[in-house]
């Protein structure tokens, strides 16, 4: 028997018994506690029911909305957009930039640093066959993931890998086994979904280097090539090895394309691994690099090694790095990462719930808060989209701007919680759309590029949105010629439609109908007038013949009508029964077309009454796509908010959990989240820029949002259900501060001025006036 231990119980854990049984409670975790960048970090996998995948989320180290997103990468090509996918068995090494959730072909992932051992391998290898490259082996036993930190033990080399990031930096800690030929090498031809096609390397001094890679559309990346990524990433490494026997490799490449389809043959990869050494090299230039430092290990000894990043030029990594990691401290940056995460979790605080829904809480909360990242460097100075460096003027330049998707929950929810960001992201919109020479804003942007991802015109919704709120921040007069200039180039004909395009032509009204708005504020009434008008033209596609909205051909006549749920005919990402709700402008406008409030009623509980449990991809209710995020809340409208509360609770309970499969579709960019932070509080718009919440019933029994002084006049903003439980999830009354509301919507302006908004909640339905 030990000393420790009394027939196999724990003295500690027989304290925490006696504590507990004398009704000394112990601290909940700390909201950033619950954390887990784990959750929905699966791309494809056995699970998978469509093509599509899961969440697709990266699990490594961030701060918010940060320029580094240090994290493991499992896999380069294929739709794996976030480099990782937990259902992978081997591991490529961590690079310092990432995507979340994103459901195209991937890009980022630059700069690849992996820890080895024995003899030199220059190409990754294959999944099948890691010790034919540098890759290694990893179990999931050895994973841990949380707010700010990441780490794993590679099997192949025994090394562990802890990973920390600052706002523009990143510090890795290795520790090595016991071993004569021990190393660190950094592949800079790595890249998500392709390769960077140039490369540039210098040894400064015995502990840092320097350098860049060139990512073009040649190189494939973002969409195989398609989105247009275009974009110089620079870096300055130090180590805390000396470097004593380092060289660089450079492999021979054949001129031409060099996407996923060429980079991933045999014959590609062996020249990779064919590649020449060139042993204490001290500058190089060429197509497909990468360095490596040599050194001896005892066991148990941590090797470090950081960088800076910068997408404007070399001095600025250096500057990152020196202002954000100015030691070796890793625990120190570790902590301040966490920090960060701490303070940004402070805006919006939850109480109740099971700590399962809080976890997915504030994941998800977490998960809205990686993108738009920072893209100016810590002096200010960004590339803007003429390729010329800038200087921001009282904000920060953003990136990766996934429209299509996030003008529905994110960038609502950011309005309320982090108006300042929203103002960054309206001023960077407004930036790209005049450096660009383009003179309309970006509908799905990377890194400066118009990748043209997706459909409609979100950008002026999220301005216009922004807008009508109050955050006001940047040049008005360009916002709205920009925002004009948008709707004018990508709309519908005269007649009212897009040809062979139902999705197309119902958004397109949508952001007529945002311009219009935004024109009447502006006091343009005569313009407010015109696009109204214009954004009535969603019901130019409704055919009475099958009673649902249809495609024209650019005739003006019908397509081929197969049916309301068979994807296609003229919907992307969707089928009219899923794209025909989105007409968030003019509802009652869309009762009429379906026949009046009962019709319309009665399409939306088929709608529902149809969907699978899962809420996995399918033919009705698809939460995993963001054509329909906001068609729960339209039984608001219907007279039947009960049936909102009932959905929102089911779909929060039903499509998001706590493990890698989490999220029921890809995350994009913070979207998938934002739903749910927002029904789990209790509120979500069906029509940005309408300035609407619509009421529905919290997850949570109480719910504190601190307001941003900057932008709003009240302090905090509290929700309260009272008796809320997975039963009594049905509101009896409501009340805002403390006078009855006899309404299932809140205006922004209610929320921003502070209060309370209280209900009470039951087990039985309770039908109220709209």
């Amino acid at each position: 028997m030990t000393p420790n231990k009394i027939k196999g119980f724990s003295i500690a854990a027989f304290l925490v018994v006696l504590v507990g049984q004398m009704g000394y409670g112990f601290q909940d975790k700390e909201p950033v506690d619950h954390i887990n960048p784990m959750i929905g970090a699966v791309t494809y996998g056995k699970q998978s029911k469509d093509a599509h995948g899961f969440g697709k989320t990266f699990p490594g180290a961030a701060t918010p909305f940060g320029l580094v997103q240090l994290s493991p990468d499992t896999f380069t090509g294929g739709d794996n957009g976030s480099g990782y996918s937990y259902e992978h068995p081997t591991l490529e090494g961590f690079s310092f930039t990432h995507m979340s959730g994103v459901g195209w072909f991937g890009d980022l992932g630059n700069f690849l640093v992996t820890p080895t051992t024995g003899p030199l391998k220059t190409n990754r290898g294959v999944p099948d066959h890691p010790e034919g490259g540098y890759r290694s082996r990893f179990s999931h036993d050895t994973e841990t993931a949380k707010a700010g930190y990441y780490s794993v033990t590679l099997d192949d080399y025994k090394v562990k890998a802890e990973l920390t990031a600052a706002p523009r930096a990143g510090i890795i800690r290795f520790t090595y086994p016991q071993n004569k030929e021990s190393r660190i090498q950094i592949d800079l031809s790595r890249r998500v979904g392709g390769t960077s096609t140039e490369q540039y390397i210098k040894i400064v001094d015995d502990h840092t280097i320097s350098g860049w890679m060139k990512c073009t559309p040649e190189g494939g990346g973002w969409g195989a090539g398609a989105g247009n990524a275009n974009y110089t990433i620079y870096f300055y490494c130090q180590f805390s090895k000396p470097l004593k026997d380092y060289g660089i490799w450079s492999a021979e490449i054949p001129d031409g394309p060099r996407k996923m389809r060429q980079i991933g043959t045999e014959a590609y990869q062996l020249a990779v691994a064919n590649a020449k050494i060139y042993k204490n090299k001290r500058e190089f230039q060429g197509k497909h690099l990468g360095f490596y430092s040599n050194f001896a290990t005892t066991e148990g000894e941590e090797v470090m090694v950081k960088s800076g990043i910068s997408f404007v030029n070399l001095q600025g990594a250096k500057e990152n790095l020196e202002h954000d990691i100015k030691g070796w401290d890793f625990d120190q940056v570790y902590q301040e990462a966490r920090g960060l995460w701490a303070k940004a979790l402070e805006n919006t605080q939850v109480t109740g719930g099971t700590e399962d829904e809080k976890t997915i809480f504030y994941t998800a909360l977490y998960h809205t808060m990686i993108d738009p990242r920072a893209f100016s460097d810590s002096n200010g100075n960004y590339i803007g989209a003429d390729n010329k460096v800038h200087k921001t003027d009282g904000f920060t330049y953003r990136s990766i701007f996934s429209g299509w998707d996030v003008f529905r929950s994110q960038f609502p929810l950011q309005s309320i919680i982090n108006p300042a960001l929203v103002n960054d992201e309206v001023n960077s919109l407004i930036q790209m759309a005049e450096l660009s020479g383009k003179n309309y804003l970006p509908r799905w942007e990377m890194l400066n590029s118009y990748s043209n991802c997706m459909l409609g015109n979100p950008a002026v919704s999220v301005i216009v949105d922004a807008y009508q709120k109050g955050i006001r921040n940047y040049d008005i007069a360009k916002a709205f010629e920009y925002s004009k200039n948008t709707v004018d180039t990508f709309a519908n004909n005269a007649e009212g439609f897009t040809a062979n395009q139902v999705s197309k032509t119902l958004e397109y009204a949508y952001t007529d109908w945002c311009l219009g708005t935004f024109a009447q504020s502006l006091n343009k009434t005569s313009l407010a007038q015109t696009y109204f008008e214009k954004s009535k033209s969603y019901a130019s596609i409704w055919d009475k013949e099958v009673n649902w909205f249809h495609a024209r051909d650019s005739s003006g006549k019908w397509t081929e009508w197969k049916g309301k749920t068979v994807h296609g005919q003229g919907c992307i990402e969707s089928n009219p029964f899923q794209q025909g709700w989105f007409v968030p402008h003019d509802v009652d406008g869309l009762k009429q077309l379906m026949g009046g409030e009962a019709a319309f009623k009665a399409e939306l509980t088929s709608f529902f009454d149809q969907t699978p449990d899962h809420f996995l991809w399918n033919n009705y209710y698809n939460h995993a796509n963001e054509p329909v995020h906001h068609v729960p809340f339209l039984f608001n409208t219907a007279g039947v908010p009960h049936l909102t509360q009932k959905w929102t609770r089911k779909i929060c309970s039903a499509a998001y959990g706590i493990d890698p499969y989490g999220l029921c579709g890809n995350e994009d960019v913070g979207q998938m989240s934002a739903w749910y932070v927002l029904a789990a509080i209790g509120i979500h718009p069906i029509c940005p820029g309408d300035n609407k919440y619509q009421i529905t019933s919290p997850v949570f029994n109480r719910i504190d949002i601190n307001l941003d002084a900057q932008y709003y006049s009240g302090k905090k903003f509290s929700i309260i259900a009272r008796h809320n439980s997975p039963e009594n999830i049905y509101i009896q009354s409501l009340q805002l501060n403390g006078k009855p509301l006899d309404r299932y919507w809140i205006s922004h302006q209610e929320i921003t001025d502070g209060g309370v908004l209280e209900m009470e909640m039951g087990p039985e339905p309770l039908v109220m006036n709209k």
